[in-house]
């Protein structure tokens, strides 16, 4: 009997789940973006990694993948899986009003960069048959990735929405461009293509139609009957086909399978179950995602990098330019602010892993040699492996832009007036006790470490400076000594009960007020000084415990002695905690307002 170690098939699922098992958790722990875990994984144990030695060693078998067509088809279902995910995030009506960027920009940004890159190379002599290979590269080349820029971008902030506008497009439009290079091959007749891409066109929209109508009256029926069953199983299994069988559907006119996820997305999201759809699904498709990456990473030979070092760098470095420069300057034409611009042209910068598809299909209408495909195909990998830093350094440097359009400096020196109150942290806390103080005609200062908060804090109106008030030096410049009192709305134990310990030793008079998790944090901050520690989690559930029993028709009397009661024991059980020799004071509104009540009739008063 043969050992399941026999199949190729089963030691690649065993060396992909192990991958991801390792790099998810490992990645997340340093906060990188898996995505880079999983190309890395596709480097070493690929063919041109560690796979390259089989021969020598043959217990490499079992750690390695060789064999990346027979993996491919899980790579593309995961792109499948992707798609369907952003139609459910969107409506028929959302999209709609994204027509103007998808078919103005969109359209806009694929045909100046496939110009531009296509003539530089023709001009270069790149494509050395003719000028419909420097088409190809062109058109290819200026294709981004919309498995990786999406989950990145997101599909709801300005930079996400951009993003998706152009994908769409791009989506959309590789069918025609794969019909545009077979209508223009040297092969084939020269006008023999369009009518092709006609036919499909034609017979597509039928079938798009179709779909639309169908899917609207059928798949609210098809869920129905699911949920009743209560089968998680089936209710599963009902998702996979559905997107399945749409895919199929336009594949099968010709289109991209990922535009029939789109809409099966697109119609459950007008039902009442996309969001158990959508969780269903989810796991299925960051695995499947991590396929593809790994795919991605396969197609790197570490040795033809270092032989071609330049020619590679200079061809990475010329697209990503390109392609940000045109991306950027169209959104910002189409009135998009300059940061959302900048950011989203870097992130769109990088070739995509349907490049890969157009490549072949040049490559096959003899419009490019093979070995020009192969460079190119590199370059795309290559390109796809630095899409998370471009993420990163498009975001950045989009934030430092808006800082100083809004007059943002992150070194600046700004007057720090006596008698306010410094607020650090501007969190959802922070915002809140900001506008209290501003109510109430307080003067305070915020102070964030995050710089995206500051620019949009600053565009608010806020008084808030950037700030890392882990230094020392930041703590000196906030003259607490003259600071009327000190609130911590920060969501950082460890470091909130330091800063209360350095600030208590400097200022020992001074009122500092720490938000607290819990009792436990609470009975820290007070034992380093703190002057009053809100735990949030336990005054949020004395709150909705007061909600709940008014609601159900017990009188407001009992359940107000209930609360100060329980409020009672909380002191003692952060007295117990903290090894105090006095109970802390948690004084809850109706407290204060008594006590004030109280000076109000006093006769001193």
């Amino acid at each position: 009997m043969s050992s399941p170690l026999d199949s190729p098939a089963f030691v690649d699922a065993i060396v992909i789940l192990g991958a991801a098992g390792i790099v998810i958790p490992a990645f997340a722990r340093f906060r990188i973006t898996p995505i880079i875990g999983f190309i890395l994984v596709g480097i070493l144990l690929g063919p041109s990694g560690l796979g390259s030695l089989q021969g020598q060693y043959d217990w490499l078998q079992y750690l390695t993948i060789n064999d990346r067509e027979a993996i491919e088809p899980f790579a593309e279902f995961g792109i499948i899986l992707l798609l369907f995910s952003i139609g459910l995030e969107l409506s028929f009506k959302r999209l709609w009003s994204l027509r103007r960027l998808v078919f103005g920009v969109g359209a806009a940004e694929l045909t100046i960069s496939a110009t531009l890159i296509g003539g530089a190379l023709f001009l270069y002599g790149f494509p050395a048959q003719s000028w419909e290979g420097a088409v190809g590269l062109g058109l290819a080349l200026a294709l981004s990735s919309t498995a990786l820029v999406l989950p990145m971008s997101g599909t709801k902030s300005p930079v996400g929405k951009a993003a998706l506008a152009m994908l769409l497009f791009e989506d959309v439009a590789i069918v025609p461009i794969i019909f545009l290079l077979g209508a223009i091959s040297p092969a084939m007749a020269a006008g023999s293509g369009w009518g092709d891409l006609g036919r499909t066109l034609l017979i597509s929209g039928a079938v798009i139609f179709g779909m639309l109508v169908l899917g609207r009256l059928l798949l609210p029926r098809i869920f129905a009957q699911a949920a009743r069953t209560k089968s998680p199983e089936l209710f599963l299994a009902v998702s996979l086909l559905v997107i399945i069988l749409a895919s199929l559907a336009t594949a099968a006119t010709g289109l991209s399978p990922i535009v029939g996820a789109l809409l099966a997305g697109l119609l459950i999201a007008e039902t009442e179950y996309h969001g158990e759809v959508e969780v269903i699904t989810q796991p299925f498709k960051g695995l499947a995602l991590g396929v593809f990456l790994i795919t991605v990473g396969m197609q790197i030979d570490i040795l033809v990098i270092l032989e071609n070092w330049a020619s590679l760098v200079l061809a990475v470095v010329g697209v990503v330019v390109v392609k940000a420069i045109v991306t950027g300057s169209l959104l910002r034409f189409a009135g998009a602010r300059i940061g959302t611009a900048t950011e989203a042209g870097v992130l769109m910068a990088s070739p995509s892993e349907t490049t890969l598809i157009v490549l072949a299909a040049a490559s096959t209408a003899q419009l490019i040699q093979p070995q020009t495909a192969a460079f190119w195909q590199i370059v795309t990998a290559i390109g796809l492996t630095i899409t998370p830093l471009l993420a990163r350094f498009g975001h950045d440097m989009a934030r430092r832009i808006e800082l100083r359009g809004d007059n943002v400096s992150l070194d600046e020196e700004k007057t720090i007036e006596a008698q306010q109150t410094i607020i650090i942290g501007f969190g959802r806390v922070g915002k809140l006790v900001a506008d209290m103080l501003k109510t109430h005609d307080q003067a305070f200062l915020l102070i964030e470490s995050n710089i995206d908060v500051v620019a949009s804090a600053r565009r608010e109106g806020y008084p808030i400076i950037f700030g890392n008030v882990s230094r020392n030096e930041m703590l000196d410049k906030l003259r607490l000594g003259h600071a009327q009192a000190l609130v911590l709305t920060m969501d950082e134990p460890v470091l909130s009960v330091q800063i209360v310990k350095k600030v208590r030793a400097w200022v020992p008079d001074l009122p500092i007020i720490a938000r607290a998790r819990d009792t436990e944090h609470a009975a820290e901050l007070y034992q380093a000084g703190a002057t009053d520690a809100v735990p949030e989690a336990l005054e949020g559930s004395l709150q909705l415990s007061e909600a709940i029993l008014v609601g159900n028709g017990v009188a407001m009397g009992p359940v107000i002695a209930s609360i100060h009661e329980k409020r009672d024991q909380l002191r003692q059980q952060i007295k117990a905690d903290g090894n105090l020799e006095e109970e802390p004071v948690l004084k809850s509104r109706a407290d204060q307002d008594d006590e004030a009540s109280s000076e109000k009739l006093s006769p001193q008063s």
